[in-house]
């Protein structure tokens, strides 16, 4: 059943006239279209597809919460892409995956009823993690350099505009408005609570890692939230866009919970040789030494000597954890 009241191609247009006032003036004509066609073609396609979405019972109001994050993070990632100086070519498949990333994490949090501000950060978290895995994928297939890839990484539209917007009230005289948290969850202090007491030991422990993650480049950050849960992740990030955070969780509770978290890791794996010579033996066994050869043809010769020694109950001299990644290499490619 169509959602009554979303008129998704009108929206589209509405949102793509908005957008049009606000592409960066430095631009050449060519790029200026590129934000505003992307914009209007995404916020489109995903009008379209929720009007005709017969499953998931969005009201028109949830509708037009999703086109729009879509078409505003399509705008701001767009304008990324340009700044960065990655080729052209290459804007389209970015953008594509940064699309499809946002619809997918807005329709399972809109049908899983979580609060705007939990969803909007969620959104954040998968949108920077999609957009950082797509550039790695193109410095991996050798068409935009290790440089480039970092250029690209720091480059974050939605960022300059947040601060150009601080700046201009504040140098207006006006009271610049703070960023307010839902209370979508009881156990995730606001800003002017502190994160002690009656917090439980789990909270703690969030809170405790968000300050660390704050001291940690946002690649390495995207990277680990990527293990926690969803609800964890999400309050993780709460907690790290509070600036004073570290005023709020004492020394002496942070040090607990760093050395109860360092209690539960899963111990190292011991990388003796034998093991390694065993773990190669174990996942070469199904394949004869021609085939082995054949798959191992382009590989340095170092790597093909640990192998070829390792069938022989051999131990060829490299660092432990390089033979441990180069037998876990093989395991994953048979």
């Amino acid at each position: 059943m169509a959602i009554q009241g979303f008129n998704y191609q009108e929206f589209a247009q509405n949102l793509t006239a908005q957008a049009q006032e606000l592409v960066p003036q430095d631009f050449a004509d060519n790029e200026k279209q590129y934000v505003v066609n992307t914009l209007l073609n995404f916020s489109a396609l995903a009008g379209e597809a929720l009007y005709n979405d017969k499953d998931s019972n969005f009201n028109a109001e949830q509708a037009m919460m999703i086109t729009q994050i879509i078409a505003e993070w399509a705008f701001h990632k767009s304008v990324d892409l340009i700044r960065s100086k990655i080729p052209q070519e290459f804007w389209d498949p970015v953008m594509q995956k940064i699309a499809f990333t946002i619809f997918e994490i807005a329709k399972q949090t809109f049908k899983q009823g979580l609060p705007q501000d939990q969803i909007l950060q969620l959104i954040e978290h998968h949108v920077k993690k999609t957009y950082l895995s797509a550039l790695s994928e193109l410095k991996e297939k050798g068409f935009i350099s290790e440089t480039l890839l970092e250029q690209a990484s720091k480059q974050s539209n939605i960022d300059a505009m947040m601060q150009q917007m601080n700046e201009e009230q504040s140098s207006s005289g006006q009271e610049v408005p703070q960023p307010t948290q839902q209370k979508s969850d009881s156990t995730v202090p606001t800003s002017s609570e502190p994160v002690q007491g009656g917090s439980s030991p789990k909270i703690m422990k969030l809170a405790t890692v968000a300050l660390l993650f704050q001291r940690m480049k946002q690649e390495k950050v995207q990277t680990l939230l990527d293990k926690f849960s969803p609800e964890d992740a999400s309050t993780v990030i709460k907690y790290m866009g509070m600036p004073d955070l570290g005023s709020r969780v004492s020394v002496s509770t942070a040090i607990k919970c760093l050395n109860e978290i360092r209690t539960n890791l899963p111990k190292p794996q011991e990388l003796s040789p034998g093991k390694i010579v065993a773990k190669i033996q174990k996942v070469t066994s199904g394949i004869d030494r021609q085939q082995l050869e054949t798959m191992l043809k382009s590989e340095r010769m170092k790597v093909k000597r640990l192998v070829f020694n390792a069938l022989e109950g051999e131990f060829y001299e490299v660092a432990p954890k390089v033979a441990n990644i180069i037998a876990t290499h093989i395991q994953d490619s048979v």
